[in-house]
């Protein structure tokens, strides 16, 4: 439940989870959840994916994201264009768009997901 709270955490103290539809160690940490944190929005992740690990194509129909790439390379795919993400690269995906990631480097690709609900 949101409340107006401070939260202040280490990364390092939580796990990594693999949500639906990711596979082949696609891996994210939920830093700040809307709702269980006491955030009234925002949800906030770091997510590393393992070489060729991806998250299948999706829509998400109320809520909006960004992906800030850290480190690593990758394939983002967002409505029918596909596109080569690397470290610095900033996307923002708004409802209804199709979007999918997959890592095609060697090392882990390493991002944030920021998704805010309308």
């Amino acid at each position: 439940m949101p409340t107006n709270e401070a939260l202040l955490r280490n990364q390092a103290e939580l796990p990594w989870i693999e949500g639906p539809g990711h596979h082949g160690g696609a891996l994210s940490k939920v830093l700040v959840a809307a709702g269980p944190d006491g955030a009234h929005l925002v949800d906030y992740r770091i997510s590393s994916y393992a070489p060729a690990a991806h998250v299948a194509r999706h829509v998400h129909e109320a809520k909006e994201q960004i992906y800030h790439v850290l480190g690593g390379e990758g394939l983002l795919e967002l409505g029918e264009a596909t596109r080569l993400v690397r470290a610095g690269d900033v996307a923002y995906i708004p409802p209804h768009v199709p979007h999918a990631l997959q890592n095609t480097g060697l090392g882990r690709l390493v991002f944030i997901v920021v998704t805010i609900p309308l």
